[in-house]
């Protein structure tokens, strides 16, 4: 038996570097504030707006993505989003394979996408990172796609599942 599990979360640099720079300028502007000699801001309005933007920044390093892809069918778990795996049977899925796709124009980004705020003929999508996903389309007519890091691993073992 064949089994394809993947972990992924945001771990990109640009993304960790755009998060600290977006942090410093608010920063700067209150350090620059409380600095003058008639200022109205004291250092604890400093460790407020700090606070209130780490609460604000560090929930999305905690995200992960997780798939599992086996006999039964496709599993997937988007933490905090998805507190148990969802599973999607062989018997609904339509047709299954890996593919290349453009997380910001076909979905608007990365995360959880997709469906009535963007291309609803696309589907949705729920992926951290790259551009290789997982492309579901189900009996029903609607579409998933899940991003992988590991496309060779996950084309192998759909090819031993789906036919």
């Amino acid at each position: 038996m064949k089994v394809f599990k993947e972990e992924q979360r945001f771990t990109q640099t640009w993304l960790i570097v755009l998060m600290f720079s977006t942090t410093l300028v608010p920063i700067g502007i209150i350090i620059n504030e409380i600095t003058k000699e008639q200022s109205t801001m004291k250092i604890e309005d400093l460790f407020l707006v700090m606070s209130i933007m780490l609460i604000a920044i560090l929930p999305i390093f905690f995200f992960k993505l997780y798939t599992r892809i086996d006999e039964k069918g496709i599993h997937y778990r988007f933490f905090p989003f998805h507190l148990k795996y969802k599973l999607i049977l062989w018997k609904e899925i339509a047709n299954c394979y890996v593919r290349k796709y453009d997380a910001v124009t076909e979905y608007g980004g990365w995360g959880f996408k997709g469906g009535a705020l963007w291309k609803k003929s696309n589907g949705k999508a729920i992926n951290v990172s790259g551009d290789i996903g997982i492309q579901l389309e189900l009996v029903n007519g609607k579409k998933l796609l899940i991003g992988t890091q590991k496309e060779s691993e996950a084309t192998r073992v759909i090819k031993t599942y789906y036919s």
